[in-house]
């Protein structure tokens, strides 16, 4: 029921996933009236794979944590959460209030053994592939103790992709050990003497882009920042060109001769197609649809949430949680 377009655009990409994966089930969970008629308005529903679950509450997206917490036992968001925590369901996908979700997750789910703090990790493009990126702001402070977990989880994510020792940096102001507030120094003393991690150091926002690292560990507050960065500025560099393209009769003829390419790569960069951050640290996989996500994105963080579910994530993290950090 939440983010910027409602159920609308979710109801669109649940049923277009539906189609695309035969052994895909979902549930829709929130006010049944609304989520029927929007079911309705789609062709070819294949209602034997799409369940709907009343919940006569909504959380908007300026709620207070505290008072989703405390005031609203029949959200939308609780519901699906206590769905996945009571093993109905194998995963749980929101666009709605992210510090709700937060909140309601450490609440109903709990976390792994070992983990005080659930956080955020998305994959952002580089020139060598993808870098996970942990945390994007469940976390605005952060102890020393606390990156160090986030760098562990970030490292299993990574290994679940197919990436053998993956590299794990911290995001500084720069690579000299000089560098950096005492909370990071701290963090890197702790992630040097960690068995089984593979810690190469600080990395700067540049060195992130470059792909010098495959986990890239920050507070949530700089991770939040970089991230919403990252994508008005992708955003941006695609307006430019195509403006530029279209001022005269001899950049738009180049501009046609480019345009396969200008797609490949708007389509590699599109925010969209990343869309989908995972709450790692939690006994159940759930993850952030962006709020402003259209069908597309939502589409990906489905899409997310169904490869931690073939992975088993929520396993394998507390198995090796137990290697690195008990």
């Amino acid at each position: 029921m939440g983010g910027d377009f409602g159920p609308r655009s979710i109801v669109q990409a649940s049923l277009a996933c539906l189609s695309a994966t035969p052994s895909l089930h979902l549930t829709l969970v929130g006010q049944p009236s609304l989520l029927e008629e929007l079911i309705a308005s789609q062709s070819a529903v294949d209602r034997a794979r799409l369940n709907v679950v009343p919940a006569a509450e909504v959380i908007a997206m300026d709620e207070k944590p505290s008072q989703a917490l405390r005031g609203k036992l029949d959200s939308s968001m609780r519901v699906a959460l206590e769905l996945l925590r009571d093993g109905k369901v194998q995963a749980c996908v929101s666009a709605g209030n992210t510090g709700a979700l937060m909140a309601l997750s450490r609440y109903v789910l709990k976390t792994l053994p070992g983990i005080d703090r659930p956080a955020m990790v998305a994959a952002i493009p580089t020139q060598r592939g993808y870098c996970q990126l942990l945390d994007l702001g469940a976390n605005v402070d952060c102890s020393a103790e606390h990156l160090l977990q986030f760098a562990v989880m970030g490292s299993v994510a990574a290994e679940t992709l197919g990436i053998v020792r993956p590299r794990v940096a911290l995001l500084n102001i720069g690579t000299e050990d000089i560098k950096g507030n005492q909370q990071v120094k701290l963090a890197a003393t702790l992630l040097q003497n960690a068995r089984g991690l593979n810690y190469i150091g600080f990395v700067e926002g540049d060195g992130l882009y470059r792909g010098e690292a495959d986990v890239v560990v920050c507070d949530g507050f700089v991770g939040n920042i970089l991230l919403k960065s990252s994508e008005g500025l992708a955003t941006m560099i695609a307006a430019r060109i195509e403006a530029l393209f279209k001022q005269s009769l001899a950049s738009r003829m180049v501009g046609a001769l480019a345009l396969p390419l200008m797609r490949r790569l708007q389509a590699d960069l599109a925010p969209a197609r990343h869309n989908g951050a995972s709450f790692l640290g939690l006994q159940g996989i759930v993850v952030k649809s962006h709020g402003s996500a259209g069908v597309q994105g939502f589409q990906s963080a489905i899409q997310r949430a169904l490869i931690e579910i073939q992975e088993n994530l929520p396993e394998r993290l507390h198995g090796r949680l137990e290697d690195l950090l008990l």
